[in-house]
């Protein structure tokens, strides 16, 4: 049995009649399988390497070349012009008899041109993906003959039935701006934050730095540019997260919710098992490389390079920086319940667990009263508190024994799961109900929110690259650890898990799993701890820290009903450039002044891309606050002004995706700065700049294609669950804590044509911020844009 792990698979014993030996048949059993799907692994992760190696060509298309060749060579058609001829002369005859030297000859040449004409293939391609004006034009309107000709040509030569990985060695590199245009663009985005004066001193100190050792730092980044695949991407990793020696819950962690229409059962036990074994069937297809790659326009592909560290996945604590071990297997998953940690083995002799089989494990586990041991209750603080504390823990206690033992079981597990003694009074939201209605299951969704992002500091493993969290009530939620992918990477895992958890796997009319157990599954494994006193004492120290810390989140949800993008649409405005001049209005309103917003954007249009910044507060989007705090401007005119602060607001998105943004670029001049140990005022000032509001929008793909696709092929949900355009599958999104302690983080996800969520952070302890009263203001941002629209829409 897979749980005998800590039985030995081959015993003997001395004794006066002689050698003893007794052999576990079920352990050596258990050997046998793991050794079969370590060579299985093996052997396919090279069939797949082989086949992205040569993609959008294919290894059955290569032998139909050379037995091309080979036909015409033989039919005195040299299609080589004496090569083959060459070949066969001066490496095969003298070896083989002349036909089999012939075929050798063909099929060598063969090979060489068929690579060859792929190298030539993926060239074009990647040209043709480093073209991104179809990005620039104008909705509603046609494209040029050129954009039609590129169109043409990328679908001529893109390929069919892709993989996960298979385009990335076609995806160009993201490239290097000049420092003009980067100092020009800074420039335009602080015009608004400061009077004449502060803005006439930072134009002198962009001058200064551009004059002195600018010219000399971009050139160091350019030899950067030249030799890596990505000049940001590994400096951001390691400076923005690794090196971070704060607490990464609430700091770095984020976290997201359940689907926001629909409560398919109450059974903790049966949604945990649903839940990992959806979770676990994702795991297959990204070893498989059965996820078809994520693509713009059904054209150009996303960099996928994110993926390959979503399980098996660990943050390791250091003293001075963390580093990020990866795992290429685990067919356990480690689990938390009352204080005490479990493992839980996914396979059995080679297969997946079924939910039935799964849910008698999280049954047990439910059963079990056993108290936990001494300092194991709130041994997870440790990765809840300063790096440093932690690391220095792991080091000294954590280095041998059974509690590196147990210690690894959880850090190689494929990922956590929380079975949480919390109920979370969620309900279920009304499709067509007005704000008010849904006031007050916002605000149990809050208490939600809370629990996800950072429990009670103990009961999450917040260095595993994902926690699932199931309440007491079967609601799930899930905490993800940010430095190993960005959050579009969990959320498309997030939405496949929830599909299949409702649409698919389902449960029975009480709320269990379907299916019958084909056999009784391994037992909970559970793990066991030696904590002495001084361990103990650190474990409290770093829950005080992990308790400061959350005790002064003000976290928020609030549900904006009243209209969502199918509106926003209807007035001819992008919903994300929508929802940022809403935020713009709602924390001017709040703060009385303006000040630097972020919103993340994604750079995965080239390889191995992460994130830009772009900065939501403009000219542009300033003079249209003014207008709608001025009673003496019209309605048209603040339509137009918010329409040329949208319009703005999209240019500088597609500029951030396509490699033309400002803070990544100054940031990597600044870890060079750093290297080399030059001042630069600009940089510290650029570098150190608070950003008041940080925000991000949750994409979310549960669009009409999609439900119309979900509800054919499972017509049970619109019985079941009232599946439809209003009730979908999509998620209540997600939020993370605030980034500037004075500041507020806001997350927002556009749920379905009728409903936003947006997620609201700061901190209790500043003056200046107040999560729920913010919140309020961006509702009633909303309103009033609605009201400039509605003899329009």
């Amino acid at each position: 049995m897979a749980e005998a792990h800590e039985a030995v698979a081959f015993q003997f014993t001395v004794g006066a009649e002689g050698v003893s030996v007794n052999l576990s048949y079920d352990v050596f059993k258990a050997l046998i399988y793991s050794g079969c799907r370590s060579w299985k692994r093996r052997c396919r992760r090279t069939l797949k390497s082989l086949h992205n190696t040569i993609y959008p060509g294919h290894p059955l298309r290569g032998i139909a070349w050379c037995g091309l060749i080979y036909t015409l060579y033989i039919k005195d058609h040299d299609p080589s012009y004496h090569i083959i001829d060459w070949i066969d002369k001066h490496i095969f005859r003298r070896y083989f008899s002349k036909q089999n030297s012939q075929m050798l000859a063909c099929v060598v040449f063969g090979t060489g041109t068929y690579f060859i004409l792929i190298q030539i293939r993926q060239s074009i391609l990647k040209v043709l993906f480093s073209y991104h004006g179809w990005m620039y034009q104008e909705h509603g309107k046609p494209m040029g003959l050129g954009q039609k000709v590129w169109g043409g040509l990328v679908k001529l030569f893109i390929g069919r039935n892709p993989s996960l990985y298979s385009y990335q060695s076609v995806l160009p590199q993201l490239p290097l701006p000049s420092l003009d245009d980067t100092l020009r663009r800074y420039l335009r985005t602080v015009r608004p934050l400061y009077s004449d004066a502060e803005y006439h001193q930072m134009e002198i100190l962009a001058d200064e730095f551009r004059r002195t050792i600018g010219r000399k730092l971009q050139r160091f980044l350019w030899l950067k540019w030249l030799i890596s695949s990505n000049y940001v991407s590994d400096w951001w990793e390691k400076f923005v997260y690794l090196r971070g020696r704060s607490a990464i819950m609430v700091n770095s962690n984020f976290y997201g919710l359940d689907a926001a229409y629909i409560r398919p059962t109450t059974v903790q036990s049966a949604r945990a098992a649903n839940i990992v074994r959806a979770t676990m069937q994702y795991r297959v297809r990204l070893d498989h490389e059965d996820i078809a790659p994520l693509m713009v326009q059904n054209m150009i592909p996303l960099c996928s390079s994110q993926y390959e560290r979503q399980y098996n996945t660990v943050r390791v604590p250091g003293k001075e920086a963390d580093t990020i071990v990866h795992y290429s297997d685990s067919q356990h998953v480690a689990v938390y319940h009352k204080g005490r940690w479990f493992k839980i083995y996914v396979f059995y002799q080679g297969q997946l667990l079924e939910p039935s089989e799964l849910q008698m494990q999280f049954d047990e586990i439910l059963r079990d009263s056993v108290e936990p041991a001494y300092g194991e209750e709130h041994l997870a603080a440790l990765t809840a508190g300063e790096r440093p504390l932690w690391a220095e823990a792991r080091e000294k206690y954590f280095s041998t024994g059974i509690n590196r033992a147990s210690l690894e079981a959880i850090e190689k597990a494929a990922f956590v799961l929380i079975l949480d003694e919390e109920e979370f009074d969620i309900g279920t939201l009304s499709a067509d109900s007005s704000f008010m209605s849904n006031k007050q299951q916002s605000e149990n969704f809050d208490k939600y929110a809370h629990a996800s992002l950072h429990g009670k500091g103990y009961d999450r493993w917040f260095d595993k690259s994902f926690n699932f969290i199931i309440s007491k009530d079967a609601v799930a939620g899930i905490n993800v650890e940010h430095s190993w992918a960005d959050a579009p990477v969990s959320g498309h895992m997030v939405e496949y898990v929830l599909k299949e958890d409702i649409a698919h796997l389902g449960y029975d009319d009480i709320g269990n799993t379907r299916g019958v157990p084909r056999f009784t599954p391994p037992k909970p494994v559970r793990l066991k701890w030696a904590i002495s006193e001084d361990c103990n004492e650190l474990i409290e120290r770093s829950l005080a820290q992990a308790k400061k810390i959350f005790s002064d989140v003000d976290l928020h949800v609030y549900i904006q009903d009243i209209y969502g993008k199918g509106f926003m649409k209807k007035c001819k405005l992008s919903p994300d450039a929508y929802i940022q001049m809403a935020l713009q209005l709602a924390h001017y309103r709040d703060s009385g002044r303006f000040n630097l917003t972020y919103e993340a954007s994604m750079t995965r249009l080239y390889r191995d891309g992460r994130t830009e910044t772009v900065r939501s507060c403009s000219i542009e989007s300033s003079e249209w606050v003014k207008a709608m705090e001025d009673p003496s401007v019209s309605k048209a005119e603040r339509i137009r002004l918010l329409r040329r602060a949208c319009d703005y607001h999209q240019e500088q998105y597609r500029d951030a995706m396509t490699g033309k943004g400002i803070d990544r670029h100054l940031f990597c001049l600044y870890v060079l700065s750093k290297y080399f140990n030059m001042e630069s005022p600009f940089l510290q000032r650029v570098l150190h700049e608070p950003w008041k509001l940080s925000t991000s929008q949750t994409a979310a793909s549960y669009d009409e294609k999609h439900l119309k696709r979900l509800i054919a092929e499972n017509p049970d949900l619109v019985k079941k669950y009232g599946i439809d355009e209003k009730r979908n599958l999509s998620p209540c999104g997600g939020g993370f804590g605030p980034v500037a302690a004075d500041g507020y983080g806001v997350s927002y996800v556009i749920a379905s044509e009728t409903l936003i969520f947006f997620h609201v952070s700061s901190n209790k302890s500043s003056p200046e911020t107040d999560s729920k009263r913010f919140g309020e203001r961006i509702c009633q941002a909303m309103k009033d844009m609605r009201g400039l629209f509605e003899t329009e829409a």
